[in-house]
Formats: C-alpha cells, structure tokens, sequence
C-alpha cells in the first residue's frame, strides 16, 4: 500500500511541475506575441485615436472657415 501512496504522490508532484511548465510557456508565448504585434504595428505607421482625432477636428475647423471665406466671396461678388 505504501508504494500506490508514494506513487501517486509523484505522479501528482510530476504533473503540478508540468502544469507550471506550461503556464510559463504559456506566458512567454504571450510576451513573444505581443512584442511580436507591437513591432508589426509601429512598422506600419499607424496613428494614435488622439492624433486621428486632432487632425479631424483641424479638419473640420478648416471645412468651416472655407465655407465662411466662400460666403464673404460670394457677398463681395453680388456687390460688383
């Protein structure tokens, strides 16, 4: 009865090793995924949400004050 006891007992010591064994493989893949995405990304030249959103909000200010420019144009044109 002993060597059952003692062989369980190793068999679960063998696989709660082999559980951490994977969970830090498991983590290290990760890492590797990671660095592996964010040197993809910066590779491609992608913007940040903030800058896409400054640059619309330039955008739109410029669209306004075009219309505006157009409107006193059109009012100088009417007066000739």
């Amino acid at each position: 009865m002993q060597t059952k006891t003692k062989f369980f007992d190793d068999m679960s010591q063998l696989m709660t090793n082999a559980m951490g064994v994977a969970q830090g493989a498991k983590d290290e893949a990760e890492t590797a995924m990671k660095g592996l995405m964010d040197r993809w990304l910066a590779d491609r030249d992608f913007v940040t949400r903030e800058e896409f959103d400054a640059v619309r909000a330039m955008a739109q200010k410029a669209r306004e004050e075009n219309e505006a420019l157009k409107a006193q144009l059109d009012a100088l044109a009417a007066k000739k």
